[in-house]
């Protein structure tokens, strides 16, 4: 089935020229083949045959006294290439269509004929407001983001998700406001057990709930934006009871953009409550249960999340990067933890790039250092009595754009 959609999707490429004579539409093919090869100084917790990187492991001690997870690795990775077409369509009742589809290539050691969607929504746009529907960037990641050449834009202190969504904007001169309703597809929340599931958020029956305003002008943006995700995690209690307990979560977010002539700084902070699916830490405990029906009720676990990034330059283009997370654990006692990153009290990453960028053309070398402090929740969740590790990772990679 996936070497006859290859195929299918290859056979179509050469016939877009066919596509553009039909009235009214318009269609821009683009893509990139992409090459990497990375080295780390230790194991990591990471997707992708690492191409994704999030933050060390901690330490796996063997009989002898030896960490196991103190071995590092070497890897050349290149189907993180990526095929695109954006479409231009006749007017629907005054409003201006487009629509945009785009995979990727994106295999793995165990799997090498994945295609997966990246992008796939038509949007409608008139007089400032504008309508999208389908798949696309969390509107709570692309309120601003990174310049990095790392695949993770700076994940976990940055969140990285593509969602199906509903999202609503409207933007002039100086104001752009926006709301979204999200739902989960490609990856899902954590539950019980540690099991990720689109379950928890169909049994929900309320999607991601997403609002953000912005001030800009041509040269800044600052803005705030908040998410709110509601979830059921069982329907049925460990002693044969129906339950429809939720966990809650609300993650807030203030951002700010600055560019000028070569000059680029961008900042986010966020307050992270139980948003575990968007490649960061997060997550929920028990906060009691019901001795006779095995009821649960919950909390969410709250991580603090930074990053700041500044660029400079065209033809040589170097910057820098800082991240900082911290656990803070719930506001009232829990147990039975559920999520990513529960037993990590907090992760600081710093990183340095330079790029050689030529038409078509993008070769980059990065140097980054991630430390990680590993420990053991307390009755609140907070971590305690903790030991750090690091990871050194340098990174090349050499693109084809076109």
């Amino acid at each position: 089935m996936k070497k006859t959609f290859i195929i299918a999707l290859l056979m179509a490429i050469p016939s877009c020229g066919l596509w553009a004579q039909k009235k009214d539409f318009s269609y821009k093919i683009y893509g990139q083949v992409r090459n990497d090869i990375y080295f780390n100084s230790r194991q990591n917790n990471e997707s992708v045959d690492g191409a994704l990187l999030s933050y060390p492991k901690g330490k796996d001690i063997d009989p002898y006294g030896k960490d196991i997870n103190a071995v590092s690795n070497l890897n050349f990775y290149n189907m993180h290439s990526r095929l695109g077409v954006d479409v231009t369509g006749p007017s629907l009742w005054g409003w201006n269509t487009s629509a945009k589809i785009e995979f990727d290539f994106r295999g793995n050691s165990t799997n090498l004929g994945i295609v997966r969607m990246r992008h796939a929504y038509f949007q409608a746009a008139k007089n400032g407001f504008s309508i999208l529907a389908g798949q696309t960037w969390h509107p709570l990641m692309n309120t601003v983001t990174t310049e990095l050449m790392n695949l993770n834009v700076g994940a976990p202190f940055q969140l990285l998700l593509r969602t199906p969504q509903l999202h609503f904007q409207y933007q002039d001169k100086l104001l752009k406001v926006r709301a979204a309703m999200v739902w989960q597809a490609q990856v899902a929340s954590m539950g019980p057990g540690n099991v990720r599931s689109r379950e928890y958020l169909r049994n929900s029956k309320i999607p991601e709930l997403f609002a953000s305003i912005d001030i800009h002008n041509e040269t800044s943006t600052f803005g705030v934006a908040a998410h709110f995700m509601s979830l059921m995690p069982e329907t049925k209690t460990e002693l044969g009871y129906k339950t429809t307990s939720r966990i809650n979560g609300l993650t807030l977010e203030a951002h700010g953009r600055y560019q000028k002539d070569l000059f680029m700084i961008a900042a986010k902070t966020i307050l992270n409550q139980n948003f575990n699916h968007a490649n960061t830490l997060g997550g929920y405990g028990v906060s009691s249960v019901d001795p006779k029906t095995g009821v649960k009720k919950y909390a969410p676990l709250r991580m603090s999340q930074s990053w700041v990034n500044v660029m400079y330059g065209k033809k040589w283009r170097g910057g820098i990067f800082a991240g900082y997370l911290k656990n803070f654990g719930a506001s009232k006692n829990v147990a039975e933890l559920v999520g990513v990153g529960t037993n990590v009290d907090q992760i600081a990453a710093v990183s340095g790039e330079i790029t050689y960028n030529l038409p078509g053309w993008k070769f980059g070398l990065e140097y980054n250092i991630n430390t990680a402090w590993y420990g053991t929740p307390n009755e609140k969740g907070r971590v305690k009595n903790t030991y750090h590790v690091t990871n050194h990772r340098v990174l090349f990679a050499a693109l084809f754009m076109f």
